[in-house]
């Protein structure tokens, strides 16, 4: 008979073990449920963020070409007022 109570507290501790790692479990798919949603914010703005950059090297190449086009009119205005040397 006391073997039997032994072995019913054992399973007694063993269900309350399993409850334990029951809400352990739950803790940590919800943190990692958490976790993912974080990811794909960090993913939305990497993708963001590489679209910008995208959008300054437009900027970029069109603000050179006009630079280049300022350049070569300054260059034929000093040319016809002979303000450089040949």
């Amino acid at each position: 008979m006391t073997e039997q109570i032994e072995i019913l507290e054992h399973l007694r501790a063993m269900r309350a073990d399993i409850a334990q790692l029951k809400d352990d479990v739950g803790t940590l798919k919800q943190r990692f449920t958490a976790l993912e949603a974080q990811l794909a914010g960090v993913h939305a703005e990497i993708a963001g963020l590489r679209a910008a950059i995208a959008g300054l090297h437009g900027d970029n190449a069109i603000l050179h070409g006009r630079i280049e086009a300022v350049d070569r009119r300054l260059d034929r205005i000093e040319r016809r007022l002979e303000l450089t040397s040949v």
